[in-house]
């Protein structure tokens, strides 16, 4: 007999808010958030999940929905689901969940997505002191392909996966999260250095009532109390969630930590495509979607092949098995970045800077080739290139690299020797959708371009 179709255990219109669903969601990590749905290891099930920021941004031709976004909301998870063995007997604290991912997509119906970049004073993104403005294009979907009419003359196909996954923390691993971020939030921009060159903020998202949705807690006199408690799901930390894994695709495993009973995993923030850093903030090509899934218990699996790296037994961090399904390109251009900003000041092996830099070497070269820099900023964002880390121990300069593969684009991008005087420069129309910048804060520039941002 053929095995049966996947049981739906989460289901979601597509019509409704985000608040309205059949089955509550949730936006907030908390171990008292109560399971929406039970399934039994080795059972193959699907999960349904909408858009990260709950249908708020629009196929239409303005970046306005983007500019005033309010992100407290996000992201929309669908879950808890509980997790039992073979006998009925739920996941403990100490065991590792094994998900696997047999299958995902977009939700039939709605195969469309956008990339986007924050108000440099609502959320910004890596590169929001040179791009300060909200922009947003539109991605269609044409089975695995995914083309913009915004960033003409790129088509590229998607390795899709869930930028959320992860299991629900215990009251001791919430309190040490909420603590160490509160320190970062509150000590300011005077401490980390790394302020002066990245300016996105705040520091960290701390606990707030304002745009929180727990589940099935809605309406329990508990609810204010769990509120100002709940982690915001913003960050990827050791229970997983926000890893935003570009390769956490089809026949993919990650062995996630459990830290309650059932385990209690949440999905969301499903993702058609995304470059390595994700570096526009709302910056994969976000869509709604659904996984096919499958899980085992491996009992006692935390402390049998996990090392907790920290204070407590809780300070550790998931495991991910990559999957065999994903593009395959054969030619990239690859560029550079060092720790050195854009003043020329040097830093000490700071990976972060190096890896700004390369984005940067990246968006200056195409836009000799037609693009905006915007343009540009979005599609690194959310197209298939690889971020990878070179050189860390050669001291001052950390060295990252991002390669971009050629072939998503229609028309070599290559240096080559030119045999015929340089023409005027093709720009490529349309451009992003854009809102303006109302603030003060300043823009940084490159001193040595003779093109602004």
């Amino acid at each position: 007999m053929a095995p049966l179709s996947p049981r739906v255990v989460v289901k979601v219109d597509l019509k409704k808010k985000p608040w309205q669903q059949n089955q509550p969601l949730h936006n907030r990590w908390h171990p008292e958030i109560p399971p929406v749905a039970e399934v039994k290891a080795g059972e193959f099930f699907r999960v349904e999940m909408i858009d990260c920021m709950g249908g708020v941004v629009k196929d239409n031709d303005s970046a306005s929905d983007i500019q005033n976004a309010d992100l407290t909301n996000t992201h929309y998870l669908s879950g808890p689901i509980k997790v039992v063995d073979e006998d009925g007997v739920a996941a403990k604290p100490g065991d590792l969940l094994a998900v696997e991912i047999c299958n995902l997509g977009p939700l039939p119906g709605d195969e469309w997505g956008f990339t986007g970049s924050f108000d440099r004073e609502n959320g910004g993104g890596f590169l929001t002191d040179h791009f300060p403005c909200a922009t947003k294009a539109i991605w269609y979907f044409e089975g695995i392909y995914a083309y913009s009419p915004q960033i003409p003359g790129v088509r590229f196909p998607g390795l899709t996966h869930p930028g959320v996954i992860g299991t629900a923390p215990s009251m001791e691993l919430l309190r040490i999260w909420n603590e160490r971020e509160r320190q970062l939030e509150e000590s300011g921009l005077k401490s980390p250095t790394l302020c002066e060159v990245v300016h996105q903020r705040p520091l960290a998202n701390l606990p707030t009532t304002k745009g929180c949705l727990l589940g099935n807690i809605e309406g329990t006199p508990e609810w204010e109390r769990i509120a100002n408690e709940a982690a915001r799901t913003i960050p990827g930390r050791e229970n997983g969630g926000n890893c935003d894994i570009k390769n956490l695709s089809r026949g993919s495993k990650i062995y996630l930590p459990v830290f309650v009973e059932g385990a209690n995993l949440s999905t969301g923030d499903m993702h058609f495509s995304q470059g390595d850093g994700e570096i526009s903030f709302c910056g994969a090509i976000e869509m709604s979607g659904f996984l096919e899934l499958k899980c085992e218990i491996i009992r006692n699996g935390m402390q049998e092949y996990l090392t907790p790296m920290g204070p407590t037994p809780l300070h550790v961090n998931p495991i991910f098995e990559i999957g065999p399904v994903e593009p395959r390109f054969s030619e990239w251009l690859v560029f550079e970045g060092i720790s050195v900003d854009e003043s020329g000041r040097q830093h000490y092996l700071d990976a972060t800077v190096a890896y700004k830099r390369a984005v940067l070497n990246a968006i200056d070269y195409l836009f000799k080739f037609g693009y905006s820099k915007e343009q540009v900023y979005l599609l690194l964002s959310c197209c298939p290139c690889e971020g990878r880390l070179s050189g860390i121990v050669d001291s001052p300069n950390a060295v990252a690299t991002l390669a971009i593969p050629t072939a998503i684009f229609d028309q070599d991008i290559r240096p080559k020797t030119r045999k015929v005087p340089v023409g005027p420069r093709i720009v490529r129309k349309p451009d992003v959708l854009k809102s303006t910048y109302d603030g003060k804060l300043p823009i940084t520039k490159n001193p040595s371009s003779s093109t602004s941002y």
